[in-house]
């Protein structure tokens, strides 16, 4: 049986993160399950929620949103004696098996890092975030300009959301969705904690492309990073950011972050002018969008 430690950060899904607890807490074939929740500043009472309906539950509340990374480094930098770790979001619910199937993923796969299951909106419908590759200048582009979504099935387009393929068929991927990724305990000391300068989004891409070009110390072979189908969750998804134009504009400033960091200095100059440029320019018609809203409000 192995050790397993599960975060959870919130921000005013109070009555979802009591379903996400419900679920996790009714895991089965699990050895020491840690839970750990930590609240960013919510208004909601979720806070007083985990401490009446979860007493088992180790909680943190933040007197500020410090944002996802920096609120899951909290817990990380605590428990990297686990053999497991997991990065759950509050709008997920699992299956009584997902974590001991995740776990024997691993045992299976000696070279796995970090896998995720098939994520499902409450429609039924695949969240496409849950197997992605890196964006890099290249298939941004084609997804900027609409060619990923014209041509889903191309291999050489469907690239971002990895469209092309077979939602149940199990694949090494570039990156998996932390609203429900399970990576080794060991690669956390191995790779560090995620990267704070990603308030809220991309700071999942990053670890794993972090990882992925680490390698295995017991196999000299580079970490991979696997989409497992065989455990479905459910995923609401941006429950605490749906509809919020803060939310896009953090999730352009991100991109743009993302691509800097990993990108930037291997692109050749008129390519770099393109990638900022296109990014820039989303983040414009966000900004313009919002205003006009709150203009016939």
């Amino acid at each position: 049986m192995s050790d397993l430690c599960v975060i959870i950060v919130n921000y005013n899904t109070r009555d979802l993160l009591r379903d996400c607890l419900r679920s996790v807490c009714a895991s089965a074939g699990v050895g020491s399950l840690h839970v750990h929740v930590v609240d960013n500043a919510s208004q909601d009472g979720s806070d007083q929620m985990v401490r009446t309906d979860f007493p088992q539950v180790l909680l943190t509340h933040n007197a500020e949103n410090c944002g996802y990374a920096a609120a899951n480094n909290l817990v990380l930098r605590q428990c990297l004696p686990a053999a497991y770790i997991l990065l759950l979001n509050p709008d997920t619910l699992l299956p009584p098996d997902a974590l001991a199937r995740l776990i024997r993923f691993f045992d299976e796969h000696p070279d796995a890092g970090v896998v995720g299951p098939k994520l499902v909106r409450p429609d039924g419908s695949l969240d496409l975030a849950c197997r992605r590759s890196f964006p890099t200048p290249e298939i941004s582009f084609y997804r900027m300009v609409g060619l990923s979504t014209l041509f889903p099935h191309s291999r050489m387009f469907g690239r971002y959301n990895l469209t092309y393929l077979d939602a149940g068929q199990t694949s090494e991927v570039d990156a998996v969705v932390g609203a429900c990724m399970m990576v080794r305990g060991a690669l956390v000391q191995q790779v560090g904690v995620l990267d704070e300068q990603f308030f809220m989004y991309a700071e999942d891409l990053d670890w794993c492309k972090r990882i992925k070009d680490a390698t295995n110390p017991r196999t000299g072979r580079h970490w991979q990073v696997w989409y497992d189908p065989a455990v479905v969750v459910r995923h609401v998804k941006r429950a605490a950011s749906n509809g919020s134009a803060r939310a896009q504009l953090a999730f352009n400033e991100t991109m743009l972050q993302f691509y800097r960091k990993h990108y930037a200095a291997s692109t050749p100059f008129w390519l770099d002018r393109l990638v900022v440029g296109g990014i820039t320019a989303r983040g414009l018609v966000t900004r313009v969008g919002a205003l006009g809203a709150r203009r016939t409000v």
